[in-house]
């Protein structure tokens, strides 16, 4: 069935502006919610890529592997309008009714990711530009400006015709706005995109004298006279305004943001199904500030891949996860994609042992999700993600990947019952986009430590003990959590910085480390002394930073190890528990506590990179102090987890090592059917889910 009548002009060369999409997300409470029956067990389907008579044989086994939700047309633009601006529905049309005869639910794609080739031929001015003022082209994926007028009115047409025809379909039960997106495209320096960057200014700012002060322009002679003077920051002789950087990162999310909300406008006047897209919450991805989404989603869904370049990557992927359920407030959420196997797009794409892939689903479940979904259903075999692993490799079913997956979905849907649970934590680690953009600027102290590096680090530490952990956003009520960890928060604004001032006069205990509260939320360094937002909380004064080389140690009085950072800090307030036996910084305080009084809580420093082994004893005893939960068995190998809800508790066990281990849990075990009775045997290499007996 073709459907004609498109509405833009597709040999025009320019279009009128589209109004932003500025309006205030609707309440939590008033917007759809996603619905389904248990936990969701699917993947990205691309039918698209593959003969008609191949798409009842991948329903057939949809079914076996017990698939119940799939995302299709994510990638559908070029299948379902051409340059004509015509609509051919018919191929889409049967996919659908194939998967609804089989009792799969839908997660619909917009189509609206990637361009096709004769858009990007008609109008080039869509095309981004990167940051040394070239052209990236067509030939890969989201070849598009998110500033481009062009390109929103097209793809909102698009949208329109996709809703317009599906909205109301029984299968559809959510709406995937774009895909993935920033990952590609975030910064966009052309001609359109400057004219975009001027209008977010004038509106954030509303004077040049304002602007000028935020900047700091008096330095280097860069003082604006007028708006149209205002350059995206395109690659310079020498390192760029810091304060032009961090405001380009925050109009570029937020443009794609505005995408978002324009796209997921147009669906609502055609469907009242809920609508989200898929986040990139990971080690590699920086560019979109999740806690300003995070609001407009409908449910929260993320896509996350190991990362094999990090020296962590199964830690990563806890801390990941307990992102995205920070992100969800709690709520459970929906892992999007993940891998069954090697990807395509690490210099080595490791493929995961027997077993890892069940370890890796499951670990995202014990944080949180209430969804396992993968990229993709059938292995592709040609373009660039022809090497990534699917739920159908190459090799077809007679392979133990297919019954490996068979044996997942198995297991998923025998934990239905954990659907709509939360985990519970008493420890929360404040993380932040906009301090990761500003932390690791051109200019800083020293390359050799990225914000990442304290992230990774302080959470691994709390990760090994065996410590639930909510990861939130600067400004978070923080009331209720025993303990605080702010790792490396370089940027803070006065609110909330207070707003750790106050969870510490309640009773709540915190651990700040080094390179904290430094700047305002202009990048504007608070004079007197670091860390300026926290010196009075911390009862201490740092002078100077002392980085030192990377391969120098550093050693402390306690004989602890450290490296590649100190500092010359003055206790003011605080008792010293380590101090720096060498180096830049030698006598001077390397671990303050300032003791809480009058029922506050405790203020730890640490000034240094602590090794590994020294790390975590040092938050085993910050832990310990402040009365903070623990799984006894858990540890580097070993990840425990609760989900709660009512009445019912469930506690996971995900034994990454050799050795089987013990836990104190009684129950039915669910993954084996089994009982659990008093300490209970969890194999090396196995994942065993517990449904408590007399649950809180």
């Amino acid at each position: 069935m073709t459907i004609t009548g498109s509405t833009v002009d597709h040999h025009a060369t320019t279009l009128a502006p589209i109004p932003p999409q500025q309006a205030e997300p609707a309440p939590a409470a008033a917007r759809p919610r996603f619905q389904h029956q248990g936990i969701a067990f699917g993947c990205d389907y691309n039918p698209e890529q593959w003969d008609p008579a191949v798409w009842r044989e991948d329903v057939a086994l949809m079914r076996e592997a017990g698939v119940d939700l799939v995302a299709i047309n994510i990638f559908g633009w070029a299948a379902l309008q051409g340059p004509d601006g015509a609509f051919d529905f018919s191929a889409l049309d049967e996919v659908v009714d194939l998967l609804h005869e089989a009792g799969i639910r839908i997660n619909l794609g917009t189509g609206t990711s990637s361009p096709p080739p004769w858009l990007t031929t008609r109008h080039p001015e869509i095309l981004p530009v990167v940051e040394d003022g070239t052209t990236r082209f067509p030939g890969g994926r989201q070849a598009w400006c998110p500033s481009s007028p062009v390109f929103r009115r097209a793809a909102l047409e698009l949208v329109d015709g996709v809703a317009e025809r599906y909205g109301r379909h029984p299968a559809v039960a959510l709406w995937h706005v774009s895909n993935e997106l920033g990952c590609h495209n975030a910064l966009c320096h052309c001609d359109e995109s400057t004219r975009a960057f001027r209008r977010w200014l004038r509106a954030r700012y509303g004077t040049i004298a304002e602007l000028n002060r935020a900047w700091g322009t008096s330095f280097w002679s860069q003082r604006y006279a007028d708006w149209d003077e205002i350059l995206t920051p395109k690659l310079t002789l020498s390192s760029r305004n810091p304060g032009q950087v961090l405001d380009f990162h925050r109009f570029s999310s937020e443009q794609l943001l505005d995408h978002y909300r324009a796209e997921a406008a147009v669906i609502r006047r055609r469907s009242d199904l809920p609508i989200t897209t898929n986040f990139m919450v990971t080690a590699h991805i920086r560019n979109l500030d999740y806690w300003s989404w995070a609001p407009d989603m409908d449910v929260i869904a993320n896509d996350h891949y190991l990362d094999h370049r990090l020296g962590e990557p199964r830690t990563e992927l806890a801390f990941a996860a307990d992102l995205t359920r920070g992100l969800a407030g709690g709520e459970p959420w929906l892992l999007m994609e993940h891998s069954t196997g090697s990807v395509n797009w690490q210099p080595v794409n490791l493929a995961k042992e027997p077993g890892q892939l069940l370890r890796n689903s499951l670990a995202h479940v014990a944080r949180g999700a209430d969804g396992v979904c993968f990229f993709q259903w059938r292995a592709s075999l040609q373009g660039s993600e022809k090497f990534h692993s699917a739920l159908v490799p190459h090799a077809g079913t007679d392979s133990a990947l297919w019954r490996e997956v068979v044996e997942l979905g198995r297991i998923v849907g025998a934990l239905d019952e954990v659907a709509g649970t939360r985990v519970q934590a008493d420890v929360a680690l404040l993380f932040s986009w906009e301090s990761w953009w500003a932390s690791d600027a051109e200019t800083r102290p020293t390359h050799a430590i990225e914000y990442l590096d304290q992230v990774h680090a302080l959470y691994g530490a709390l990760h090994d003990l065996g410590v639930s952990v909510d990861v939130v956003r600067p400004g978070a009520d923080l009331s209720g959590y025993r303990l605080v960890v702010v790792p490396g928060l370089y940027l803070v604004g006065d609110e909330d910085a207070a707003a750790l001032d106050a969870a510490v006069a309640s009773g709540t205990h915190v651990l700040v480390t080094f390179y904290s509260g430094i700047v305002d939320e202009h990048d504007r360094v608070r004079p007197g002394g670091y860390p300026g937002a926290w010196r009075d909380l911390l009862g201490i004064r740092v002078e100077e930073f002392t980085p030192v080389l990377p391969g120098t140690p550093l050693v402390l009085e306690s004989g602890a190890a450290a490296s590649l950072w100190a500092e010359r800090v003055e206790a003011t307030d605080a008792a010293v528990l380590d101090r720096f036996a060498d180096g830049p910084a030698a006598g001077r305080p390397a671990v303050t506590r300032r003791a809480g009084s009058a029922g506050a809580g405790d203020a730890w420093y640490l000034a240094t990179l602590l090794e590994r082994d020294d790390l975590l004893d040092l938050v085993g005893r910050v832990v310990e102090g402040a009365g903070a939960a623990s799984a006894p068995a858990a540890g580097a190998d070993v990840e425990i987890t609760r989900r709660t809800a009512e009445g019912r508790a469930y506690t996971f066990v995900v034994n990454h090592g050799a050795d089987a281990v013990e836990v104190d849990v009684r129950g039915t075990e669910l993954v084996t059917g089994t009982v659990a009775d008093g300490p209970f045997a969890v194999p090396a290499g196995a994942v065993r889910v517990i449904r408590e007996e007399d649950a809180e």
